[in-house]
């Protein structure tokens, strides 16, 4: 009996052991491969790790975008139960206290309690969320970093984070962009220049292997790069920052005089096509760039359409002189009185007329009905023409995100009272971008260039990339181009903003007055002030545009925008020294 359970007992061990050593074999022999890679992958994790971004510079290489390292604070909460009491208490003031060294002009009746308490608040709201692993701050400075540190709270844990930092703070934001997040938590330019160069910005990111501990917790201090990161690429810009500088603060004293609702500003090399300087007023600050309204993140030099008003004439009046059918002494043999065109009585701004005025004296007046005699000698085949052929309705190609098109009407939509019109810049839309593109045409001896923003893309001491160059056309003659200038030169030195005019410079320009169209009908108090212009007009150095929307000191362009030019200008020709 005894030896019957013995052997029992025997052939039962011999089963188990026979079974485990199956087992034992499965899992070395059979399954070992795929069980290694599972075990792999409990115990490491492959992580990819985001390239630096490239930088850019303005054209003497002063930087304006580079990279900081910031910290982001999180907390794995099984490690702190009996902490976590205490963190919000510790962490509040210095949370504070890191925003506070953030402020460039921290206004000195911050209720500092009142945001100490505040940030308690949000700390105990997110230990309280029910999450292991929570992160309490983002962007923490490195001092706050070791402030932290110092406290000895062994739950507590950082990661770095690369983010923008701008050395001239807000200055150039519109044309600039800024750096978000894309829907998978990964950084992404938007707007201007972060937008477009977005893929030569960002780089190539590299892969970590990172081990972990039992619970999941990453070991810092075992990382193996498998992959390399491979940098982004560099910018250098036409943009001058001086002249930057100066646009910004007068166009902004300019709106804040004139009482404008909003404003822009662009300056132009007509003979490179670089961008010197762009500006929109009001803007943004990229660095804290959730703090604002996604309305003012668009560049309204290149977004927003509007009528140009009688700063169009000039473009007009080319197109007329280019194919012969005026000169400039040409005079108008319809301008004694108001111009009756199917239901409507075409005026002159001021309703003073001035019959047999040539077309110099046409500019010179800002005449609308001088204009429309000047548009019947185009004809619609042509004026139309003419307008493609200044890049009005398609995009100038400018390297900035969010540049619009705004089509021209097909030809069969197109009316007499609409060509009359067009000839003094209303019912027409047209970007700043384009219309400083085509005015550049009448500066520079009569070549359409492409508009520029970026003048060299590069990577590391050897490679430069410089940026693809656009094919230049002559759109009109130097002849022309000649007679224009002497035409807008007599303009400023004898329309309505002469006594502004800087004394020293020869400016060829034409002040501009457009209604702004408001649900099918113009307002008659609203308006669009601007100036256009270039200087030295013999050899121009730059041209530009600067508009006032709905200035409520006066709503006339010569009254508002031009002493805003002329300011921005004088100021440029001593820096440029142009005298």
């Amino acid at each position: 009996m005894k030896s019957t359970r013995l052997l029992f007992l025997l052939f039962f061990l011999s089963l188990c052991f026979f079974a485990v050593l199956t087992r034992f074999f499965y899992w070395q022999v059979i399954a070992g491969d795929k069980l290694s890679v599972t075990a792999q992958k409990q115990r490491f994790k492959t992580v990819e790790v985001s390239a630096p971004r490239g930088k850019i510079y303005a054209f003497d290489d002063y930087p304006l975008v580079l990279n900081k390292n910031l910290f982001f604070l999180y907390v794995y909460l099984p490690n702190c139960p009996s902490f976590i009491k205490e963190l919000p208490e510790k962490l509040s003031p210095i949370f504070v206290s890191d925003f506070l060294s953030k402020e460039s002009s921290p206004s000195a009746n911050l209720d500092t309690e009142g945001l100490i308490k505040e940030e308690r608040v949000k700390i105990s709201q997110n230990l309280s969320s029910g999450k292991k692993w929570v992160i309490l701050k983002r962007r923490l400075s490195l001092d706050s970093k070791k402030e932290i540190e110092d406290l000895g709270f062994n739950c507590l844990s950082f990661e770095s984070e690369s983010f923008r930092d701008y050395p001239e703070g807000s200055m150039s934001a519109q044309l600039l962009g800024f750096v978000g997040f894309d829907k998978n938590g990964n950084q992404k330019g938007y707007f201007g220049l972060e937008g477009f160069y977005n893929q030569q910005l960002s780089g190539l990111p590299g892969l970590m292997v990172e081990e972990k501990t039992l619970i999941g917790r990453p070991i810092f201090s075992e990382k193996r790069v498998k992959e390399s990161v491979s940098s982004g690429m560099n910018l250098n810009l036409y943009s001058d920052r001086v002249a930057q500088f100066i646009l910004e603060e007068e166009l902004k004293k300019g709106i804040d005089i004139y009482g404008a609702a909003s404003g822009w500003g662009v300056i132009l090399d007509p003979v490179s096509g670089g961008i010197l300087a762009m500006a929109g007023f009001p803007n943004y600050d990229p660095a804290n760039y959730t703090e604002f309204t996604g309305s003012l993140f668009s560049n309204p030099a290149v977004s927003e359409g509007f009528e140009p008003g009688s700063i169009f004439k000039p473009l007009i009046m080319t197109a007329a002189l280019e194919e012969e059918v005026l000169t400039p002494e040409t005079k108008c043999d319809r301008c004694a009185g108001p111009r009756k065109i199917g239901d409507y009585n075409i005026k002159t701004w001021n309703e003073k007329y001035h019959p047999h005025s040539t077309m110099t004296e046409v500019i010179q007046n800002s005449d609308n009905v001088g204009m429309v005699f000047v548009s019947e000698k185009l004809g619609k085949e042509r004026l139309l023409d003419w307008l493609k052929k200044f890049g009005f309705g398609e995009k100038t190609g400018i390297d900035l995100q969010g540049e619009a098109a705004l089509p021209i009407r097909s030809d069969k939509d197109w009316y007499p009272i609409d060509l009359a019109t067009v000839s003094f810049g209303q019912g027409i839309l047209v970007t700043p971008i384009q219309l400083t593109r085509a005015f550049s045409v009448l500066a520079n001896q009569g070549w359409l260039i492409k508009p520029k923003v970026v003048q060299k893309i590069w990577l590391g001491d050897k490679d430069v990339f410089l940026t693809e160059e656009s094919g230049e056309k002559r759109i009109i003659s130097p002849k022309v181009s000649e007679e224009i200038k002497k035409m807008l030169i007599n303009a400023v030195e004898n329309g309505e903003a002469k006594n502004l005019k800087p004394a020293r410079l020869v400016i060829a320009g034409k002040t501009g007055t457009a209604q702004i169209p408001i649900s099918g009908h113009y307002d008659q108090e609203k308006t669009i002030a601007s100036f256009i212009g270039f200087t030295p007009a013999d050899n121009p150095k730059f041209v530009m545009l600067i508009s006032l929307r709905e200035p409520s000191s006066s709503p006339w362009g010569s009254e508002t925008a031009a002493p805003v030019w002329f300011n921005i200008a004088n100021r440029l020709a001593y820096y440029w020294q142009l005298f």
